[in-house]
């Protein structure tokens, strides 16, 4: 019974070749040029083309299974995992997992050769890339740092929408701070901001788009117009009094780290609470926290130059003073101030009784407290109904000891109030005494 042997283009080339030289037409040494092979090996070709025919040429493991091949047991084992457990994830992903979690070491390219040839797809879609140049990184840590938030069902409808406020370093990609908020607020990048001066330093400067959170859309007064200044949002006021350079970005590409960032936290951050079957804004951040040293040991690279450009935190500053809300308010005669639709009184100081008509500072805390001070003395806290309210809401005066002045300080004396004026009353014959004179009186006088 005859052999059928499927022979490539390359053997095909050796048979022709080795045809000539058993008709005569070619010596061995010809037959090697035209090969790009040894006369040694031609000889060997010729050898084997006499003893076994044409598939004397073909490869001698054609047919045969790899002994590198993965067990097949593996094989299976990988596809099942890849059509239920690990259905959303990507190639990447899938495989770290694998090894992580299964004790499956194998190459990325495997896995997806093993998927593709299953029939299933990469769940992330991509766009052909258009041409642009890249901006290079920053070459130390600190430098510049991107913020941004991404609203996005975090929770797969086990809870409600969730943003993620999240931070990343420009020369080593990694995340030194993120939080989850129900919408994307200041309050969130105060909070972030705060985790960064505490654990890193505070960076040189900041890298955020034209949202109103940075930007304010209030046009400058007259006061600000002649003082040469721009009106400032909260985060603007924030990063002023930090010495933090504010860059804008104009478009989304420009941020691009911090774009890919959540990019990649939108396929694997979403898994890891899936995992944890976290349902409530609380256990997301609890999850976070303990992804993020993951994320940044996986991810991040080292700076093109060694050292840190993070300034420590100074040991005098209270991050509190710094990380809040700030507004001015004027002390209404009875001695309160409006603050979001409250009355909130102030009590008598040691070195003023009364504070009408004064300006004073009020300080919103993260933790929901208010704080009102005068020529940086605080006269009262404030505490709200809820303990940890991102709103404000009811406010009842917290116990506290006013603190002393400075010994070096003069107080100014203050002026005695003056008595309140009697309100005149009008003359006997004052035009409102009088009796008014209707027209049809006047005609029966007349």
């Amino acid at each position: 019974m005859e052999t059928k042997v499927t022979l490539n283009m390359k053997e095909q080339k050796r048979l022709r070749v080795l045809n000539e030289v058993e008709a005569g037409r070619l010596t061995g040494k010809q037959a090697a040029e035209l090969l790009g092979l040894s006369v040694r090996q031609v000889r060997r070709l010729i050898a084997s083309y006499r003893e076994k025919g044409a598939a004397g040429l073909a490869h001698g493991n054609r047919g045969r299974i790899s002994k590198r091949r993965i067990p097949e047991a593996v094989r299976e084992r990988i596809l099942e995992l890849a059509r239920t457990t690990y259905l959303d994830y990507n190639d990447r992903h899938f495989t770290e997992e694998l090894a992580e979690r299964h004790g499956i070491v194998v190459s990325r390219s495997t896995v997806r050769r093993l998927r593709r040839g299953a029939g299933l797809g990469s769940p992330r879609k991509r766009r052909t890339p258009r041409h642009r140049g890249r901006r290079p990184r920053y070459p130390r840590s600190g430098m510049l740092t991107q913020v941004d938030g991404s609203p996005h069902d975090w929770l797969e409808g086990r809870g409600k929408r969730l943003t993620l406020i999240a931070s990343i370093d420009d020369a080593t990609n990694e995340v030194p701070a993120a939080v989850f908020r129900e919408q994307e607020d200041s309050a969130g990048y105060f909070m972030v901001m705060r985790d960064i001066s505490k654990t890193h330093g505070l960076p040189m400067a900041v890298y955020a788009d034209r949202h109103t959170i940075f930007q304010s859309p209030k046009k400058a007064t007259i006061e600000q117009q002649l003082a040469g200044e721009e009106p400032r949002s909260q985060f603007g006021r924030l990063v002023d009094e930090l010495g933090v350079e504010l860059i804008p970005a104009y478009s989304p590409q420009a941020k691009g780290r911090v774009e890919r960032l959540f990019g990649t936290l939108q396929d694997r951050l979403v898994k890891a609470l899936r995992e944890a079957r976290a349902g409530s804004l609380e256990e997301a951040n609890q999850v976070l926290k303990e992804y993020l040293p993951r994320y940044n040991e996986r991810f991040s690279r080292a700076a093109a130059e060694p050292g840190s450009a993070y300034e420590a935190w100074p040991n005098d500053r209270q991050l509190e003073e710094f990380f809040c809300f700030k507004y001015q308010r004027t002390v209404a005669n009875d001695n309160t101030i409006s603050f979001n639709g409250h009355k909130l009184q102030i009590p008598p100081g040691p070195n003023r009784i009364s504070y009408a008509r004064a300006r004073v500072d009020v300080h919103h805390y993260l933790d929901g407290r208010l704080a009102v001070y005068y020529q940086g003395q605080r006269l009262v806290v404030f505490e709200p109904a809820e303990r940890g309210a991102p709103r404000v809401g009811k406010f009842t005066p917290a116990a506290q000891p006013e603190p002393s002045p400075p010994a070096s300080v003069e107080l100014e004396t203050e002026k005695p109030l003056k008595a309140a004026r009697p309100r005149p009353k009008p003359a006997a014959n004052h035009p409102w005494r009088r009796t008014p004179i209707s027209p049809r009186a006047g005609n029966r006088a007349g």
